[in-house]
């Protein structure tokens, strides 16, 4: 008798929705999402507190105890193991995400945000240079993924909360909400935007980070005391440093995926390859003489907009990099792009007569944009970290960036929507 009863107040509060939906679909859509972002919003902003935590936690650790680099390899070596004995359908990263939004098929396995954390964490306890937005992205999908089969979400919705969680991910882990939701939806899809996505994307984004906030989790603070005078010349020498930015981050795009195509087809097996690519960036900070291009590198990004640095800091950087991730450590690409566009930027300074901290700022991003095809993203993220007094330099440095960097992406899986350029229009391809 309760069974039935029970059975009955669900067809009832079913046939109530269903109804409302079709007389409301707009009101129904917004609060339906606002409910599901909402519940996937807290977690992946929880998610990203312990993470961004536990990770200043194991960078000090490090930075106090530099000794502990010599076991970088070994730690390779770990994680190459655990990928290929017990990760091998998570171990696509990004990548996976980016064909679950365009070909969703089975759900993203949940032990993806275990795998990654404790990779990431190992990467940057031991020294390797990485970043924390991979990591992010990737717990924030494989965490809102399983929520799919009890909402009973269709194949659009679904590739909605994929959407959504990158967006979450991304704004909480660097404390850019809105360029969360829009990397969200300029990543998924290159020179294309998903709109019916906005909405839900926006809403996980504020929320994950709101959550990390209140969790005393805090993001570094970057500053650019003065903006010039807007002027020709002032947006010409925009012009220039923005084809600088777009180059580099071509260069880096091609360059890791080489070099991960090398270090396959010279070690067959796959746990060897860290452990190498270990060796090597070990014997780089032997040569180098300082560590201060392993890990994430913010002091020194922090430096780019305060003083001159040497002008191969961000060479140096993308080399040490490309080795760490192209040989199988876990981390992100983001945040080394950060440190590579920011001193670029400030070499830049040797011959662009722009203020040092600006031009740090616009490579910051710019970089980023070129390397990921996301230009109004990071032009926003720009605007959230340093005020809107730089809007027409980054953007123009952005989206200069952006056309410079070619038909490439650090993400294999990144579908090309739209071509950059006329000569590329009929080649709707995977980058």
């Amino acid at each position: 008798m309760f069974t039935n009863n029970k059975k009955s107040v669900f067809k009832i509060i079913s046939i109530l929705i269903r109804s409302f939906a079709r007389k409301y679909p707009s009101a129904f859509f917004v609060l339906k999402w606002l409910f599901i972002t909402s519940i996937i919003g807290a977690f992946i902003g929880a998610a990203s507190a312990f993470f961004l935590q536990t990770l200043e936690w194991a960078t000090q650790f490090r930075e106090n105890h530099l000794w502990i680099v010599v076991f970088l390899p070994l730690a390779g070596f770990l994680v190459g193991l655990l990928y290929h004995y017990f990760g091998k359908d998570v171990e696509a990263g990004n990548n996976l995400l980016l064909e679950t939004i365009h070909e969703p098929k089975k759900i993203i396995p949940f032990k993806m945000a275990p795998f990654v954390y404790l990779g990431t964490m190992i990467t940057h306890f031991f020294g390797g240079s990485a970043g924390r937005e991979g990591t992010a992205l990737q717990m924030a999908a494989s965490i809102a993924d399983q929520f799919s089969k009890p909402l009973r979400l269709s194949v659009d919705d679904r590739k909605i909360l994929i959407i959504s969680a990158i967006a979450a991910g991304f704004g909480s882990v660097f404390g850019t909400p809105l360029a969360g939701a829009i990397f969200g939806l300029e990543v998924s899809l290159m020179g294309k935007i998903k709109y019916k996505a906005l909405f839900p994307a926006i809403s996980a984004s504020f929320i994950a980070d709101l959550v990390t906030r209140l969790l005393n989790t805090h993001h570094t603070e970057y500053v650019i005391s003065f903006i010039p005078e807007i002027s020709l010349l002032n947006i010409l020498y925009a012009l220039i440093a923005g084809v600088f930015f777009g180059i580099s981050a071509l260069i880096f795009s091609k360059t890791i995926h080489k070099t991960g195509n090398l270090f396959k087809s010279k070690i067959s097996y796959s746990p060897l390859r860290p452990f190498v690519g270990g060796i090597i960036v070990l014997l780089s900070v032997w040569l180098m003489g300082t560590t201060k291009y392993l890990g994430l590198g913010i002091p020194t990004i922090q430096d780019s907009f305060l003083q001159q640095l040497p002008a191969y800091d961000f060479a140096l950087k993308a080399v040490i990099t490309i080795i760490t991730l192209a040989s199988g450590f876990k981390g992100g690409e983001v945040t080394p792009l950060f440190f590579i566009g920011a001193t670029l930027g400030n070499a830049l300074g040797y011959f662009i007569p722009l203020p040092l901290a600006l031009l740090a700022g616009m490579g910051f991003v710019a970089v980023f944009a070129g390397a990921t095809n996301t230009p109004i993203a990071c032009s926003i993220m720009a605007f959230e970290l340093f005020g809107i007094e730089c809007g027409v330099f980054v953007i123009i440095a952005c989206f200069v960036s952006y056309l410079f960097s070619g038909q490439n992406s650090i993400y294999r899986s990144q579908i090309l929507g739209k071509s950059k350029h006329k000569r590329y229009w009929k080649k709707e391809e995977y980058i």
